[in-house]
């Protein structure tokens, strides 16, 4: 049985140890640091978002010395679970980052792209002289993210790979985005496994997850932990709100994340436009990034990867809702402020903390003819949960912005497994595991997929502390 200590532990010859750096608490920040009798492996190395207190921890020295580290091994290319890799690499890291394959070549979009548009909005504010430090500055660079890139190693799913002494780890598919896996990491003689962000059994494009193999102790996400998804009325809202804002003759904006959400979106109103359910308009993606993974979700398509659902292999229009624009420059970018009369805006990043959609949002949220619907979950502090939460103003780029737009949140978009989905993943497992920790997921829904594992299972279950230590043996 895993046994809880103090942050002083250090790993003897017998006991290897788990240290909740991130997403314990939070739903953001994903960092889980094991260390073995001879190794130290760390899962996920994310960014945290949301409430400031949480984004300065990004700021903070990492707690443990990087070069200490042996190895990363990712569970899939979200910033929350990856972002970090940059600043880790710059302050001392050099050992491989092991990701599949589908992980490794979304990343190589992901942390360029957050490095560029962490230099942009420093640069913005510098500009516009809006940021509290003089200067501004990024937490990293994207020649930081480039330089990181040739740390990444391609595992493939199934296969069991030593990543440090005495520490191997196999990956199995999670269905959450391409290339998203689950890690089960053995560490001298004990088996953990970390779920990674569990996809949904009805994602309308990439197959299910694996069923979870056996582990001594799990960490499974809890994003969703206390709430089900309402499947049942999602396309319906979707037209709806699509419906009523074309009849005003406004604009649909949706903040989205850039990958996989971009193309779940574009899938869903591809079929709304097939059944008529949903009249001709433009559609815009503005997102150089967004952009750049569906490119990725299109070759994988185009190459019936097993990742992805064997009635859409070779579906060149998968993603085509008709009347598709691509807005890669900044030009194209700034024209669609321009455009007049109905159509969709699809542009990052999906909680509205930076990027084009706030130039989008800045233009379109104070006319009532427009809507903005939010497609994924909204972390506390971000722009995006403000707008869940009926806020009537917004700051955004150094000014506020007046909410009179129609928003409508469909989390039932969401790439996350409900609670539901989440128990029939874990009753999968060949054997009960001696401690489950639920973590990445606000406390209520922590708490909530806990008690939720203890009553429908019958499982030993703990939200663990930030930062709390526990022995694996």
């Amino acid at each position: 049985m895993p046994r809880q200590t103090d942050s002083s532990c250090r790993s003897s010859p017998h006991s290897p140890i788990l240290r909740f750096l991130g997403a314990a608490g939070t739903v953001t920040g994903s960092r889980f640091l094991v260390e073995g009798q001879r190794g130290r492996v760390l899962i996920d190395c994310g960014l945290f978002q949301g409430l400031k207190p949480l984004r300065l921890r990004n700021w903070n020295r990492f707690p443990v010395e990087e070069k200490e580290i042996d190895a990363v091994v990712l569970t899939h290319a979200h910033v929350d679970h990856c972002g970090y890799l940059p600043a880790l690499a710059r302050d001392g890291f050099r050992g491989p980052i092991h990701a599949t394959s589908g992980t490794v070549g979304l990343c190589r979009i992901v942390l360029p792209d957050s490095g560029h548009l962490q230099e942009e909005d420093a640069a913005f504010a510098n500009r516009h002289g809006y940021s509290k430090h003089r200067p501004a500055r990024p937490l990293y660079t994207e020649k930081d993210a480039i330089r990181v890139l040739g740390q990444l190693r391609e595992i493939p799913f199934g296969e069991a790979l030593d990543v440090a002494p005495g520490m191997r780890v196999t990956l199995q598919p999670a269905g959450h985005i391409l290339g998203a896996a689950s890690v089960l990491l053995e560490v001298d003689g004990r088996r953990l496994l970390v779920s990674g962000d569990l996809g949904r059994p009805t994602h309308p494009i990439l197959r299910p997850p694996a069923p979870p193999p056996e582990a001594d102790v799990v960490l499974v996400e809890s994003t969703y932990g206390n709430r089900r998804h309402d499947d049942l009325h999602l396309l319906d809202e979707f037209a709806a709100v699509v419906g009523r804002t074309a009849e005003r003759g406004g604009a649909v904006v949706i903040p989205s994340f850039a990958v996989d959400r971009t193309e779940v979106v574009l899938h869903a109103l591809r079929e709304l436009r097939r059944a008529g359910r949903i009249p001709a308009m433009p559609v815009f993606v503005d997102s150089p990034m967004a952009l750049q993974a569906l490119a990725v979700y299109r070759d994988a398509i185009e190459a019936n990867s097993p990742e992805i659902r064997p009635h859409l292999h070779g579906d060149d229009w998968a993603f085509d809702p008709g009347e598709l624009i691509e807005a890669r420059s900044v030009e194209a970018s700034k024209a669609i402020a321009a455009q007049k009369g109905s159509l969709v805006i699809i542009s990052a990043s999906g909680m509205a903390t930076g990027g084009r959609v706030l130039h989008h949002l800045a233009q379109r949220l104070p006319e009532p003819a427009n809507s903005v619907v939010l497609v994924g979950f909204q972390v506390v502090g971000t722009r995006g949960r403000a707008l869940v939460d009926g806020e009537r103003t917004l700051k955004m780029l150094g000014r506020y912005v007046s909410v009179r737009a129609e928003v409508v949140s469909l989390p039932a978009f969401s790439a996350h497994a409900d609670q539901g989905e989440i128990i029939a993943w874990l009753r999968g497992m060949p054997r009960p595991p001696e401690m489950l920790f639920t973590v990445h997921g606000e406390p209520t829904a922590a708490a909530g997929l806990r008690d939720a594992v203890t009553a429908e299972l019958g499982w030993p279950a703990a939200v663990p502390r930030d930062q709390e230590v526990v022995r694996l043996d």
